[in-house]
């Protein structure tokens, strides 16, 4: 049996699984977890500590119709500005709940557009938090760049902010697979972004492109990722489209009969990631691609590798707070989720509250399977010795776990007294390994193809 033919049988084209950016999965988190359960956490953080910070921008000008994020367009700059002075408001709060002393060893800005603030704005905003929280010498300033929306001005405030990485998304140089997504952006206008971006002292860049696009061919992939390559990113991830138009209605714009198949989807990120290795990127994890000097590749070799939010990350902190409308905040004890909606959210934090509305505490073997998942994902192989080190786990009930686990593919993986390790061959079943070890019930809501 080839090897498509065994992925085929255990079940690769058929499965929607969770990208496992936490566990629990959003999808799990409850209304327990609310504004007191958040600021019995945030004051527990250890004063001195450094930690990240995650700032949600929910506007954009245009909705790609690609796209499942919580975001609202907007043709003024009234709702931006408003929306602003709120986002300061919750760093003030923040800064009344946390112990002295915290740091930030890594700021990220998203969306939606954060690039649609004007530069006041950026200065104003970035002057807040700062002033909050200072960046740690060794700190990581991060921005979502969209290059239809960025200009010198713009980027100078940013670079004056202490910004050193922009993530850019690209999607798909392809005219006729933008047209069916609703994102232009052409090459030249992406080229020109990037180039203003280095000129600005801009040298790490991030990427992003998608595969599973509507008119997708292995043809029409290589030009796009070989276009990608011109530039020289330092990292890119290869997400695979998630067709959910039942949860974003946007999505009804894009022909569900124009997507490729799921066999279709596999050959497009492989082609993708053998252009990646022949032009020198090292593979990290199930979906991204980094210079050998960059920190997600120093991160992996030395075993630092994590994931989060925001997906493969170096990020040594143990806590990160998301500010914004629907962003999420990872402490030690849990999650915890602001309200999505722009307007619940506004309301709590003009009120002088927090506005969690959801998240989790954990319990039970949660940290536990959380590590294991991570490792999986991270690392392609759980080590035995470590989870015995780092968790209160028999033994017996360890192996338990990984038997069952390597019972439920038969080949796919080697189980040794060292721990489970995923084969080379086997690792598009990656995240459905990882669901073998999730132990809550799988709801295929948001849920995205297993490759």
């Amino acid at each position: 049996m080839d090897q498509k033919a065994q992925l085929a049988k255990l079940g690769l084209f058929d499965a929607r699984v969770p990208r496992y950016t936490s566990y629990p999965t959003a999808p799990h988190f409850g209304k327990a977890t609310d504004s007191a359960q958040f600021s019995s956490w945030t004051s527990s953080i250890r004063a001195g500590s450094s930690i990240s910070l995650y700032v949600h921008v929910p506007f954009c000008r245009r909705l790609c119709w690609f796209c499942a994020c919580r975001t609202q367009g907007t043709q003024s700059d009234a709702p931006v500005a408003a929306y602003v002075e709120v986002l300061k408001a919750e760093i003030a709060l923040l800064r009344q709940q946390l112990p002295g002393g915290i740091t930030l060893s890594r700021l990220h800005w998203g969306g939606g557009t954060p690039t649609l603030l004007s530069a006041e704005q950026i200065r104003y905003l970035a002057a807040a938090v700062t002033e909050a929280f200072p960046l740690a010498p060794y700190a990581e300033f991060s921005v979502e760049i969209d290059p239809n929306e960025v200009g010198d001005r713009r980027l100078d405030a940013l670079a004056e902010a202490g910004m050193n990485r922009a993530s850019v998304g690209v999607q798909d140089f392809d005219s006729t697979i933008q047209q069916a997504i609703g994102r232009i952006q052409s090459f030249e206008t992406t080229k020109q972004a990037i180039d203003m971006l280095r000129s600005h002292g801009i040298s790490s860049l991030n990427a992003d492109i998608l595969f599973g696009l509507p008119y997708q061919t292995p043809e029409r992939m290589t030009e796009s990722v070989q276009k990608l390559l011109s530039l020289t990113p330092d990292r890119v991830a290869v997400y695979g489209y998630a067709h959910v138009p039942w949860m974003a209605g946007r999505q009804s714009m894009i022909r569900s009969d124009t997507l490729p198949t799921p066999e279709a989807r596999l050959e497009l990120f492989e082609t993708a990631r053998q252009l990646f290795l022949w032009d020198g990127y090292r593979e990290i994890g199930i979906d991204h691609f980094s210079r050998p000097q960059d920190g997600l590749a120093i991160a992996q070799r030395s075993g630092r590798l994590r994931r989060n939010f925001q997906g493969y990350t170096d990020d040594p902190s143990a806590v990160l707070i998301g500010i914004g409308a629907s962003a999420i905040s990872r402490f030690p004890q849990g999650y915890a989720q602001n309200a999505p909606g722009t307007s619940d959210y506004i309301r709590s934090i003009r009120a002088g509250k927090f506005a969690t509305a959801r998240g989790h505490a954990f319990q039970g073997e949660d940290l536990l399977r959380a590590r294991l998942i991570e490792a999986l994902m991270c690392d392609f192989r759980i080590c035995r010795q470590e989870i015995l080190s780092r968790f209160d786990v028999s033994p017996a009930r360890l192996d338990a776990l990984l038997s069952s686990t390597a019972a439920a593919f038969p080949g796919m993986l080697d189980l040794s007294s060292a721990g489970l390790a995923i084969k080379p061959e086997a690792r598009p079943l990656t995240r459905m390994i990882a669901r073998s070890l999730d132990a809550y019930e799988l709801s295929k809501a948001g849920h995205s193809p297993a490759i």
